[in-house]
């Protein structure tokens, strides 16, 4: 596989953050120990309100393999609406509810929701408990609604040649073959069937790949195997990839056609809406607030912290995932009130003891920095100056 190594632009954020390292943590003291990776992107607007971005690199390198865990579901939920699009079907939007026959050994069969305003299930009721707390049963629908075989084609086309989506979200160690099997379904509208999926199995060939992680990791019967983890058939989304399918969502004009998801307007406002809604805004589903509070899953300026009160004016469209001691957020950040936006990506691995299935660090060390990292561009970009303001009223709810 080609890698690529992504030099700084220049030193500022290089500079920036040495600036600030103390408040950084032993994260940015010890890059290298934690496998830190980050992409910032400075937006600036012109006399149209057209974005331009720069972006600045800290130790990116996509040879280096860490595990994307649930980032790849900003990708599936992009995929699942641009499906739905490509089928052209009367009666099959997001909303249809749709009904999921069992796959013996890997998924059960979904006949209803009842955490949906109807009670039944259906694409935006499962992309809307990906965002809001990051759902791993939701993905999975989504998956078996697109298939392996169509997921990783498209991304492919369009450009991300070296992604790999080659399972389900939170399923352990269910075989890799059980993945290239995926549920047959059917979508009814006013009572009439209107689309019916067979189940399907992918042929799907992907590159060969030998990535690990770790020095040991616990089996499937919880005994200690003395060797790296192998992740070369696990999901593969590297930093500089999901950054840009964020950018692709979040300005689908900046970016050429073929690197474009064939999405609607209706369809980034309904992503915009539940990239940025806490699961404290929302009665379907209906989360216990002492657990799934506003910054339940804004790693980047809140780290997670159930003590911290997200303002008003702040609103952030991210997709963290965390996995196996690896914990990654991208984000776009905008603060209405100041007029203020910008992007930012970041991976970190944050289990000391270097065995897979062990103690991780998310709380005491990774969530930290993270908000770290994210109050520090914050604060630079309050401080910027700006030629044009940037009229952010298409992100506004």
């Amino acid at each position: 596989m080609q890698t690529r190594h992504y030099p700084a632009t220049d030193n500022f954020l290089d500079t920036l953050l040495q600036a600030n390292a103390q408040r950084l943590g032993p994260v940015f003291a010890y890059p290298d120990s934690f496998q830190l990776q980050i992409i910032y992107t400075r937006i600036d607007r012109d006399a149209h309100n057209r974005p331009h971005f720069r972006d600045y690199y800290y130790h990116v390198d996509t040879s280096r393999y860490f595990y994307p865990a649930s980032t790849v579901k900003l990708p599936g939920a992009a995929l699942a609406l641009e499906k739905l699009n490509d089928l052209h079907i009367p009666g099959l939007d997001r909303n249809t509810p749709m009904y999921i026959d069992s796959l013996p050994g890997v998924s059960t069969a979904v006949y209803e929701d009842p955490t949906s305003a109807n009670g039944q299930a259906s694409i935006a009721h499962y992309i809307k408990k990906i965002f809001l707390v990051s759902d791993n049963d939701a993905f999975n629908r989504l998956y078996e609604f697109v298939g392996m075989e169509t997921m990783n084609e498209r991304l492919w086309q369009m450009g991300y040649t070296h992604a790999q989506l080659r399972t389900r979200t939170g399923v352990g160690f269910l075989p890799p073959d059980s993945n290239r099997h995926t549920n047959a379904m059917y979508f009814i509208h006013e009572g009439q069937e209107v689309y019916r999926q067979p189940d399907q199995y992918s042929q799907l060939a992907f590159s060969p790949r030998h990535d690990s992680a770790g020095r040991a990791f616990y089996d499937r019967n919880k005994v200690l195997v003395p060797r790296p983890m192998n992740f070369s058939k696990r999901n593969r989304l590297s930093l500089p990839d999901v950054h840009m399918i964020l950018r692709s969502l979040i300005f689908p004009e900046s970016v050429t056609k073929s690197r474009r998801f064939r999405l609607t307007e209706d369809d980034y406002r309904f992503l915009y809406r539940c990239m940025s809604q806490y699961p404290t805004e929302t009665a379907y589903p209906a989360y216990d607030s002492t657990e799934f509070y506003p910054a339940k899953v804004k790693f980047l300026l809140y780290g997670g912290d159930r003590r911290l009160q997200i303002p008003p004016y702040i609103r952030i469209f991210n997709k963290p995932g965390w996995a196996y001691g690896y914990l990654t957020d991208v984000a776009y950040i905008a603060d209405f009130s100041h007029q203020v936006e910008f992007m930012v990506a970041a991976t970190v691995y944050v289990n000391k003891d270097g065995i897979i299935g062990s103690n991780y660090q998310f709380n005491k060390t990774g969530k930290p920095f993270m908000e770290a990292l994210g109050q520090v561009l914050y604060q630079h970009e309050l401080q910027r100056k700006r030629k044009y303001l940037p009229d952010l009223s298409r992100y506004k709810y």
